[in-house]
């Protein structure tokens, strides 16, 4: 999302030089990406009470291990479904 950002702002920009109304238009879309999008890590739902004084601290933390344990679900599962794939992949990785 954040190359996509940087990507349009940077088109944005370039068009300014012939319309300095698209700069307004880059810092508007940067303005709204670090408003809403870049940090809108918010706390995960459900799950009831965690212990101790939970701040935002451990509610990202959930959410990167969350993210972490999908990850290796996908992989493991990439793994054992294209073995011959995933063999040839660690191959020219160690290359």
């Amino acid at each position: 999302m954040g190359t996509i950002v940087i990507s349009g702002t940077v088109v944005l920009v370039v068009l300014g030089f012939q319309n300095p109304v698209w700069w307004l238009a880059a810092v508007a879309v940067l303005f709204l990406y670090v408003q809403y999008g870049h940090g809108s890590t918010s706390a995960p739902s459900g799950g009831g009470p965690s212990g101790g004084g939970s701040g935002a601290v451990p509610g990202s933390y959930r959410a990167y291990r969350d993210r972490r344990d999908k990850q290796a679900k996908w992989e493991r599962r990439y793994r054992r479904e294209r073995p011959f794939e995933s063999r040839r992949q660690a191959r020219e990785k160690g290359k």
